[in-house]
Parts: C-alpha cells; structure tokens; sequence
C-alpha cells in the first residue's frame, strides 16, 4: 500500500510546477506540498478534481532525480480518506492582538535572511504572512562571508534537519532600512511592521529605536541574542548579562512609546535570568529563541579553509526552543502571578501549523519563522493557516486566543509525575513486516523485553522484563506497535 507521506517527501516541490500546469481541474504540486506540511487531511480537494488523464499527464511531466512521484496512487489513497475534508467558509478566524496590536494571523516572519529589502517583504506581505521582523538594523559596517550557510540533512539532499547560518545582520545603510519600514506600514497598513535592532552603547541604542519609532513601526524588538557577532559588546555578549539586557531595554523604554521586544539569547543556562531583567526594565513582550551556538564539520561550513562557531536552527532545535519559551511561561515573575504577564514571541524550527500550535499553547501568542522559509519559500503560509484554521474547527475552537497557554497546566516536575503506574506496548502483528528493529533496540538499547522467532519473524513481549519504554514504539517503522491500558505497578502480570 502506498505511503502517502513517503511519497509526497520524494517531491522536490518545484517552483512553477510542471505537474500543476498540465492539470486544468487540479493541482498536485499544491496537494503534495498539503501532505508534506501535515495537511493531507486537506490535499484531497486539489487533487480529485484532476481527470485521469490529467493524473497521467501530471507523473509524465513530474522533475525528478529517479522516478516520478506517483500522483495517480496518491490521489486514490486520498480519495477514501479526505475527500470530503474542508476548511469551512465560516472557518475559526486567526486574528489576534500581539502588545495590544491587531493582527491578521500569528505568523511573521523571524529577523533574518527572509526579510532584508522592500520587495522581500511585501511578497511575503501579499501571500498572507501577517506581520515582519525586520532583519537587524545597526550603526556598524557589517561585512559578511562567503559561503555563510551549512546544513544537517535530512533524508535527502536539499531537507534541512538543522541549518547553520554565520550571518549577522542588514548590510544595507540604516537610513536605507529605515525608509524600507516607512514605505512598507504606508503600503501595508493593516500588516505588523517590527523594526529590529541592535546597538553597541547607550546612546546607539536610543538613536536607533527613536528612528524606528520615527519611521512609524509598530514595535521595536532588541536584538541581544545574535550569536555570532565579530564586534565585542553586541549581540549574545549581552543576552548572556541580566544587567546588560535590563540597561538596555530601560534606556529604549525611556526613549520611545511603542512596545519594546527583547530577544532572548538560548546560549545561556537560564533563560529567565535575562528575561526577568528585561521584564522589570518594563519590556512589553520577549522574542525567543535566536539560534545556538554550533560546529558543523563538512567543507561547506568552510570560509577560505577556516571554520568557527556559529548559529544552529531548523526543525532540530525546536525542542529546545519550547523548553525555552516554557520556563518563562512558567516563570511567576513573567506570566503575571505577582504583577503584569509579558508577552512571548516563539522562534525555534516552526515549519508546519503542528510546530507553531506547540508554540501558541505553552503561551505564545505569535510565532517567527526563518529557516523553514528559506527551504521552501513564503509560500508555506498557506499550509500554516489552513492548518491551524482545520485544526480549530475540528476541535470547535472560535478564537485562537482559546489556544494561547492551554498546555502549561499538563506540565509539572519530575518529581511531580506517576510513577506507579506502567503502559505496556502492544503488537500488532497484521500491520507488523518482520524487521525485528524492535527486537535490536531492546535488546541493545532497552531491558531485553522482546523476544523474536527467526522462522515466523513475529516479535513477543517478555512482560517480567518490561519497564514500559517504549523504545520499541519509537523505533518501529510501520507504526505496528500500539500500547495497553495503564496499570498499577503491583498487578503487572508477566507476559
């Protein structure tokens, strides 16, 4: 049986697709492009609409490195699932209020590669992205290397697992980039303009935000989280010192109305140091993460014969980044039990709508994204939105503010949680081929729990040895293995 997901993951996701314009009914390229960002709940509506003949012509024109990506099966395989799943006319809205202002969705762009001129931004501006933070705006000469980009790859060339970036931050004259923010609020009123920023003393600091503020931007976000700055005093360097990052942000509080966002720097034990520091300085809202500080190897990362650190982003480090946003969320100085909540932005691998919920519900209430839209392009806003959107209608969820934070109560201590109690995992021999990878990793790598027939290749599970892991669910490449009612410890009976 076809693996709609597989599939879809061998598609290179071509700009101007070859398979969609010999499609006059359908678009596969925007069916697949919905698998891959986990919509495929959704994909079927731009593919059953294709003939068969359109279906064939479609594989025919597919660019491909060894065989086309088989259209026809994929939308056979959607057709008796999701045919008929739709995102409503009378869809949940997005919109939500970030510093008290409005915004369309919770999508904007990160400071970053992404949004470094005008042009850049209104296409992303016009495809749906609700909102920009602009690529950091300094006073210094910035001079940047070649090349200034690694990769961890996924499965196959070209599929980000984790992105290592030695970029710094806008080469282009401040005046200039301060007249691309004016000329972008005046185009694109309702859209949320954010100048970023980042000084090297007091008095720069205060210049620069009094020009945001002056080229009429919504907000102004301090970059103290850059980890790669050539200059001493400037990015991370200060992230890293509570005293430096409260000075700063009360000298930008000082000088201008408009909300003040300190980003947070991940390169540092505890988050919440800084992050308190600039809550008393009177910050209105916090960005965070920016990338971690990394090595990569391969002669990509490379620059004349010599390496350094640099910065590390992409899916890989989303958990970081949730663990991040999470102490603070908890943090009873930053979310108001004793006084004023502050506001969170979350960065950190957000690539599908699944990644920006996790977000918004440990208590952000935007999301940034970079490096997914290097990879694939502004476009991905459609699958963000449409997901998000199916997902509250599925659950009958009116406004997204429902969302901001309602995972925070399911998280407590280590020593808070169950420990009586065990889940036994289950096998399901109709759906399992045979690979015995559950039975090496829990011999290798578990309690020795498995035992395996050579002759029927049919795992058994050995419930005196059992813990209850689930290594072997994590491992098993069919999804075979399932997981038994929870019971206590002491009427665990042996398999």
């Amino acid at each position: 049986m076809l693996h709609i997901h597989e599939e879809a993951a061998r598609c290179l996701l071509c700009a101007d697709a070859p398979c969609s314009k010999v499609c006059e009914q359908g678009d596969p390229a925007r069916a697949i492009r919905a698998i891959r960002f986990d919509n495929e709940a959704l994909a079927g509506k731009w593919l059953h609409t294709c003939t068969d003949e359109e279906l064939d012509a479609a594989e025919q024109a597919c660019i491909h490195y060894d065989r086309p990506v088989r259209i026809r099966e994929l939308a056979s395989s959607l057709s008796r699932d999701n045919t008929e799943a739709t995102v409503a006319a009378t869809a949940p809205s997005l919109a939500i209020t970030f510093c008290g202002i409005p915004c369309e969705n919770p999508f904007f762009l990160a400071s970053s590669a992404v949004c470094t001129n005008y042009e850049m931004v209104a296409r992303a501006f016009e495809a749906g992205w609700a909102g920009v933070f602009y690529k950091t705006i300094c006073m210094q000469n910035i001079r940047e290397v070649s090349p200034r980009f690694d990769s961890v790859d996924g499965q196959q060339q070209g599929d980000f697992f984790g992105f290592r970036n030695m970029e710094q931050l806008s080469e282009n004259p401040t005046e200039m980039d301060f007249d691309i923010l004016h000329r972008l609020k005046q185009a694109y009123p309702t859209k949320v303009v954010i100048a970023s920023i980042m000084g090297q003393t007091e008095e720069q600091w205060i210049e620069l935000a009094e020009m945001a503020e002056q080229a009429g931007v919504d907000a102004v976000e301090l970059n103290f989280s850059c980890p790669q700055m050539r200059l001493t005093g400037m990015g991370s360097d200060v992230g890293q010192n509570p005293e430096l990052v409260a000075c700063y942000t009360a000298y930008v509080k000082g000088a201008v109305k408009i909300p003040v966002i300190p980003k947070m720097t991940p390169n540092i034990t505890q988050i919440n140091k800084p992050a308190i520091g600039a809550y008393f300085a009177g910050a209105d809202a916090i960005s965070a993460i920016n990338t971690i500080k990394s090595v990569t190897m391969g002669e990509r990362a490379a620059v004349s014969g010599r390496k350094t650190i640099s910065g590390y982003s992409g899916r890989a480090v989303k958990p970081i980044a949730l663990r991040n946003i999470l102490d603070m969320a908890q943090s009873h100085v930053l979310n108001g039990t004793h006084g004023r909540p502050i506001e969170l932005s979350g960065i950190g691998g957000i690539e599908t709508w699944r990644d920006a919920l996790e977000f918004i519900q440990l208590g952000c209430r935007n999301v940034q994204v970079c490096t997914a839209v290097m990879q694939y392009g502004y476009r991905i806003i459609d699958d963000l939105t449409l997901g998000l959107q199916h997902y509250m209608q599925e659950r009958g969820v009116a406004e997204l503010d429902e969302l901001v934070g309602e995972e925070l109560p399911h998280f407590v201590t280590p020593t808070d949680l169950d420990r009586e109690t065990i889940v036994f995992p289950h096998f399901n021999h109709e759906h399992c081929v045979g690979c015995g990878r559950c039975y090496t990793s829990c011999m290798d790598g578990g309690h020795q729990a498995i035992n395996f027939d050579t002759a029927s290749r049919q795992p058994r599970l050995i419930g005196r040895n059992c813990v209850g892991c689930h290594l072997c669910r994590l491992v098993c490449p069919t999804g075979a293995i399932g997981t038994t009612k929870r019971i206590r410890k002491h009427l665990r009976k042996e398999a």
